[in-house]
């Protein structure tokens, strides 16, 4: 069995409520709410593999607003005790799925802001979002292997808030087409 994952329900509007050889989580936006939600869903069940669904702003303005895999995350918001960005004090700085992909920042807060992302930016991120740092993390603490994969729905910039909110539908309608095709179902 699998788990489908996503932080909010509005990501997953175009799959089914049953899923064969799924069953389905909503964890609830940020870190600490990801990293609740699918420690419990780990701990009271074991899967072969978490698949995780959503939306992400595009770091990178040539990204295609398409569907992409991620292969590592780290958190963008955190600072370590020697001041270093992206570096936790007791963390990884980095994790990752074993897959290639692109690399995600992850924080607690929605990127809608240019100065914020030209920030970001230098990182190599292609993608921010909200949870996959999470997700990967607390996955690799159980042993489970994981895969995300995250809609582009606006370019985390000024406007990006009333972007998302317009492109999640559309985001939904890709995820879903895209794990028709990866998964068969």
């Amino acid at each position: 069995m699998k788990l489908l994952l996503a932080a909010l329900e509005s990501e997953l509007s175009a799959f089914p409520e049953e899923l064969d050889g799924f069953d389905r989580l909503v964890s609830g936006p940020g870190k600490l709410q990801a990293t609740y939600a699918l420690t419990r869903a780990l701990d009271a069940k074991v899967y072969d593999e978490i698949v995780v669904v959503g939306t992400a702003g595009a770091i990178d303005p040539d990204l295609a607003a398409t569907v992409h895999e991620v292969g590592t995350a780290f958190q963008h918001d955190v600072t370590d005790l020697d001041g270093i960005s992206g570096q936790h004090v007791s963390l990884p700085a980095r994790v990752s799925t074993g897959r290639d992909g692109v690399l995600i920042a992850t924080g607690d807060h929605f990127v809608e802001d240019a100065e914020v992302t030209a920030v970001i930016r230098p990182s190599g991120a292609a993608l921010v979002d909200m949870e996959t740092y999470a997700y990967i993390w607390v996955a690799g603490q159980f042993d489970v292997p994981i895969r995300v994969f995250r809609a582009v729905s606006d370019q985390a910039e000024d406007g990006a808030l009333t972007d998302w909110r317009e492109a999640v539908a559309r985001c939904s309608v890709q995820l879903r087409e895209f794990i028709r095709s990866e998964y068969g179902v």
